[in-house]
């Protein structure tokens, strides 16, 4: 297990630090993935986070691989606790243990299976989840836009040592041939 998890971090850290674009480009897109992920419920997210990021002009691929904060697995913990914190924040009467039930419900549906569910905890839903996306955006667009410079200067750093370690080899052939 806690190999397999290893090597999707790896391939994560890999997808957003060799990304085509500037450090910029690359952050608003996983920060607008990560903003959809925790807003949008799931059976809709990659239909919104997509167009999304052509009309922001972002990374396409961070856009869509950010939305993954909410997945079969961790959607389990995410939304209880996102309509529990929304319904205090907006003052509503639901239970934890009713929050939770309503959450794993919500997991079950499509979007207008969704529509349906009780006023209370739709609101708690998108509160709950602007509140996660308050949280979760800066530090998903800093952090990524962090990465992608460290990794781009120590691969010019690379490089460079590279050419001159080539440079240095050919002067001294350059000598030997005098």
């Amino acid at each position: 297990m806690a190999f397999n998890l290893r090597r999707k971090l790896i391939y994560f850290y890999a997808k957003i630090v060799r990304a085509e674009g500037t450090p910029t480009y690359i952050a608003r897109g996983w920060a607008l993935g990560m903003f959809i992920g925790c807003v949008i419920p799931m059976s809709a997210q990659l239909l919104i986070s997509i167009p999304l990021s052509f009309a922001l002009r972002c990374s396409k691929i961070g856009a869509t691989l950010g939305t993954f904060i909410t997945n079969p697995v961790t959607v389990i913990f995410i939304y209880p606790a996102q309509c529990w914190v929304g319904n205090k924040i907006i003052g509503g009467s639901l239970t934890w243990e009713a929050t939770k039930k309503a959450a794993h419900d919500l997991m079950k549906l499509d979007i207008s299976g969704f529509l349906h569910l009780g006023g209370d905890l739709i609101a708690s839903f998108f509160v709950g989840g602007f509140l996660l996306a308050a949280v979760c955006t800066p530090l998903t667009y800093f952090g990524v836009y962090h990465l992608v410079l460290r990794y781009r200067r120590i691969k010019e750093a690379l490089k460079a040592k590279r050419r001159e370690k080539i440079a240095a080899t050919a002067e001294k052939e350059k000598d030997k041939a005098v």
